[in-house]
């Protein structure tokens, strides 16, 4: 009998070290089911006439009022598909451009310098981490009308007889925040495309350099046919998000003059909620959202089986 075979796992042995593993998830299943599903209980105010600070239960039952007057109340019918063409469209544009970090993170393992590249990884990578209020400073700086220095070298230079108002122009309100959000995202969400890379095995770009293949022809035979499992399951992943485009960038970014095309759910949420007090209303709104987007993972899933034949969940 050779002394150095593995004896196999008994199953009690088994059982325990599943039961280890069970309580180490055990924090961060409680974290998910407070911060994520016991919120969920929120959703009882959009059933009733509620208003700030009475008792939930203290006020008349409404039932599905505020749900239905999305059809029937003209006013709040515009008003819903108005903020859903905003968001289509921003979102839309986000989708169409989801490449942009996976040919971003191909750039980066292209460049043989690794001090320099840590540079460009290093500072694209930093305003992901910075406040969409530091990023507003950041645009007043730039484009105000008094003070801006992109309106200062403009007139100087004869290119504007006066100061333009970027900021509160409603002009090609869309692609200036998908602009800012890919100023700001760019660097991090090409991250995980990086480390796919890092792991693509060296001997097939040594074996295509034998054969006489050029740094082109390397990146589109190996690199991106290597990249795309993972630029279809986030890709899949963002159309299932398609509505959750947040509301931080766009709320400091708003006033009066571009309001009407940049506000997205999410903010309009907020803006009925909180400044117009229509709690009810705004909750029913998000309901809505959650609906569509659980409706949207799903069919990214079905899309998902029927062209790679994998599920994403």
């Amino acid at each position: 009998m050779d002394k150095h075979k593995t004896n196999p796992v008994k199953p009690n042995g088994r059982r325990k070290q599943g039961f280890q593993l069970f309580l180490i998830s055990v924090p961060f299943l409680a974290a998910y089911l407070v911060f994520s599903y016991l919120p969920l209980f929120g959703w009882t105010y959009a059933f009733f006439d509620y208003r700030a600070g009475l008792k939930l239960f203290n006020t008349p039952f409404a039932g599905f009022k505020y749900f239905t007057s999305m059809v029937s109340n003209s006013v709040l019918k515009a008003d819903v598909l108005r903020v859903l063409v905003n968001t289509f469209g921003i979102s839309g544009l986000g989708i169409l451009t989801s490449f942009l970090p996976m040919f971003f993170a191909i750039a980066l393992s292209e460049i043989r310098t690794n001090k320099y590249r840590r540079v460009v990884q290093t500072i694209t990578t930093i305003p992901n981490f910075i406040s969409w209020v530091i990023v507003y400073s950041l645009a007043f700086v730039l484009f105000s009308v008094n003070d801006g220095v992109v309106n200062k070298v403009f007139v100087d230079l004869g290119i504007f007889e006066s100061p333009y108002n970027f900021l509160a122009s409603d002009k090609h309100v869309w692609l200036t925040m998908w602009a800012w959000g890919t100023w700001k995202g760019l660097g991090w969400s090409s991250i995980i495309y990086y480390a796919t890379i890092t792991g693509i095995d060296a001997e097939l770009f040594e074996a295509a350099t034998v054969d006489g293949a050029n740094r082109i022809q390397r990146i589109a035979h190996i690199t991106i046919p290597s990249l795309m499992p993972t630029f279809s399951v986030l890709l899949l992943l963002s159309i299932s998000n398609f509505l959750n485009n947040g509301m931080d960038q766009y709320y400091v970014f708003q006033n009066a003059m571009n309001r009407q095309h940049i506000e997205v759910l999410d903010l309009y949420v907020y803006n009925r909620g909180f400044v117009g007090r229509d709690i009810p209303f705004s909750i029913a709104v998000g309901i809505l959202k959650t609906l569509v987007s659980v409706t949207l993972l799903f069919a990214a899933n079905g899309i998902s089986k029927l062209i790679r034949k994998e599920s994403i969940f």
